[in-house]
Parts: C-alpha cells; structure tokens; sequence
C-alpha cells in the first residue's frame, strides 16, 4: 500500500482541467535551458525608481507593515490611491469604503470575479485575454463569451499603421439574458489597443441599457503613446454604480515582485469584492503598501518619463522587427508588440504556426516570445500572432533585434 486513495475521478477541479503550466513557465525555462533573450514575460530587467524601493525599506526598519495590514489595505495607501484618481481622471472615491487593496492586480480580477459571478453567468472579454481571465471566470463557474479583436487598418486603409479593432456590433449580439458582466482590458494586453473614447461611450451605453456590471483592468493606465489617451470607463455616464475598475502598482513603477494591486467601485461592489478577496490572501505586501503610497504621489514628471522611456524602447524593438521581416501591429499601449510571422515565409514561420515558431526560434534565433493563440478561446484566430515584450534595457532590444534580423533577414 502507498497510502494513495484510489478514485475514478480525476485530482484537478473539472473547472480548471484545461489550464495546465502555463506557456510563459514554459517559455522562461526554454530560455533558461538555451541561454536566450526572454522577450516573453511581461516584467522589467530593472528596478524602479530608488527613492521608492528605500521608501520599503524604511517601513520594514520602522515597522510598518511587517505583521497583518488592514484588511482592505494601509490608510496611507487607500488614500493615495483616491488621490491618484482624483488627480489624474476627476473621480472621487472615499478611501474608507470605495477603495480596496489586493496582491496585485490579478488577485483583484480573482476576487471580482468569484464575487459578482454565479454558476451559469455568462462573462463577455475580448480575445486574445489575459490568460487568468479564462481561470478566474472558471473558477467563479462562469462561462467566458469571447468577443475577438482583429487586425485591421494599415496603408491601404489610410491608417498609419496595423492595429487591433474592436467590433461594437459583434460585442452587442454577444450579450445575452445571461450575460452578468463585461471584462475590458484596455490598454489591452497582449495587442496593445486602446480603446477610443467613442468605443468606450458604446461601451457604456450597453451596459447601461442591459445593466450589466463591468469589470475595467487598467494595469497599463501610464503606459499610452502617440495620440491615443487613456479614459477610464467609470467616467462615463451610468457606470459608477456598476464598475470595478482596477489598478496596479507592479506595471506603473516597475516592483512587479511587490504585488501591490486596487480596486475602486462604489461601496455596495468594493463590499461584494472585498467578501471574496478576504479569503484568497485575507492581506499581502504589508511595507510594499507604504511605499506605493509614496509612488502613486509621485510628480506628473515621473510618469511623463516612464511614459517616454518605453515609448524609445518600443520603437526599438517594433523597428527592429519590422527589419526582420515580421508584420508588426505598433502599440498604442502596454509595453508588448504583436507580430504576424507569415510574412516571414512559410518555412521560417512553420506555416504560420505561432507555438511551433516560439519553441523554435530559441535555438533558431536566441530570442524568446509568446504565442498569442495562448490568449484565444478560438485558437486559429490567433495563430500567426506572436508577442514580444519591450520592458527590457535598450542595450537588451538591441541584442535582441540584432539576432532577429540576422536569423530572418541574413
């Protein structure tokens, strides 16, 4: 005997049985294994600005959050975070009630979604997603009704460049009598669209007229180039009182490792979220939070800088893989590019296959990235499509580009 329990029935939870390890543990460790540039996972190869980083370490000298935080989150914090909001969109959120703290902004979506969502509730999110979006909205026993972007624009339809373009009319006949809630990324990773305020104003109007609650992951507020703007959707007429809309500090100041997330809703949903979130980590990051604090005070001038630093490194990176021979779709928000590898030919592509060109192309090139199909419900969809992520030194895109143009274009 092993003292096993033998059962018919598999171990995983039947909701979570098509989420395995997931491609960017896959991805690292293929770097790992053949020494490659890891352009795959979304997180800086530095640290963000010092006097924050001994604004944690200060706290953890003094003290401060080195046994349990608040529930909902340090004082300090909460209020910095409706400060920031007030300051940079004109919201007013009451720190003691209509703001929550959370281990980054995932455990945010976690606790939304096992809060607001029941067994049968339809969940609407636009494909390619983040991947926790698919786990979360399973675990709440939701079903995930995707809405898919696609490419459009470009030269021949008097638009600069490809981009990725939401279809409103599709989105509308998506929603259902079982639709509950609305899950919109923007400025949406991985393709880098942000959505236009007259999308945002359709946006709202829908949920307004189906009462809908929404959901808005706005971890890449800061990060928005050229002409595009970022407006939150809660600004919009009717969706105060039913909009969760999330923040993070991790892609802001470049501490991923801190998990420090938000939310701010109205009282009656941050109460909802907050029922959930207590029994996920009940609290996380306690000294971290001190000093996000200080972060989110930061002068405009910080975030005009970071803002600028990754536009330069996007440029890099998105020249460099034009050079290459990739298609790019240039980014008007996060810190990743989409490519389309079919230019590439059929044989260097592996027939457009975008999972057998990203287990490729490390030994091929000496550069990882990430299949976008990963992020679609409807795989074909997305199977040309390859991410890259910018949010590395320049002296690293360089390299990187530099083994790219050498492996594609001789």
């Amino acid at each position: 005997m092993t003292g096993m329990t033998s059962t018919a029935r598999p171990l995983l939870n039947r909701r979570l049985a098509e989420f395995g390890t997931t491609i960017f543990a896959e991805m690292s460790a293929l770097a790992l294994k053949t020494g490659s540039i890891n352009l795959g996972q979304g997180f800086p190869d530095t640290d963000g600005p010092e006097e924050i980083r001994e604004a944690a370490v200060r706290a953890l000298r003094d003290g401060r959050g080195n046994q349990y935080p608040p529930g909902p989150g340090v004082p300090e914090l909460r209020t910095a975070i409706a400060a920031h909001q007030q300051r940079r969109y004109g919201l007013s959120y009451d720190p003691g009630t209509e703001v929550l703290v959370t281990a980054g902004a995932t455990e945010a979506i976690a606790a939304a979604l096992l809060a607001l969502v029941e067994p049968g509730d339809e969940v609407i999110a636009f494909e390619p997603y983040y991947d926790s979006y698919a786990a979360c909205i399973a675990m709440a026993g939701g079903t995930r009704v995707p809405v898919t972007l696609r490419p459009s624009g470009g030269p021949r339809d008097g638009v600069a460049h490809r981009h990725f373009h939401l279809d409103l009319d599709e989105l509308r006949a998506a929603v259902t009598d079982r639709t509950r809630l609305l899950l919109i990324n923007t400025p949406h990773n991985p393709t880098g669209t942000v959505l236009t305020r007259e999308e945002l104003a359709a946006i709202a109007e829908l949920a307004v007229e189906r009462d809908l609650l929404v959901i808005t992951d706005e971890v890449y507020e800061h990060l928005v180039f050229d002409e595009a703007e970022h407006v939150p959707l809660v600004t919009f007429p009717g969706m105060r009182e039913r909009t969760v809309s999330i923040g993070s500090a991790g892609k802001t100041f470049s501490f991923t490792g801190w998990k420090v997330g938000w939310v701010t809703a109205a009282a009656p949903l941050v109460t909802a979220v907050r029922s959930a979130k207590q029994f996920l980590t009940y609290v996380a990051s306690g000294p971290f939070q001190y000093a996000v604090a200080e972060a989110l005070a930061l002068p405009d001038s910080y975030f005009d800088a970071f803002r600028a630093d990754m536009l330069a490194k996007r440029d890099v990176l998105a020249t460099g893989l034009t050079e290459a021979g990739f298609e790019v779709f240039r980014p008007a928000g996060t810190y990743f590019v989409t490519t389309d590898i079919r230019p590439l030919g059929p044989e260097l592509s592996r027939n457009g296959d975008g999972f057998a060109f990203c287990r490729a192309l490390p030994e091929l090139a000496g550069v990882v990235a990430i299949p976008n199909a990963v992020f679609y419900d409807h795989r074909e969809e997305g199977a040309p499509f390859v991410r890259f992520a910018f949010c590395k030194r320049v002296s690293v895109l360089e390299e990187a580009v530099g083994r790219l143009r050498k492996a594609f274009a001789g």
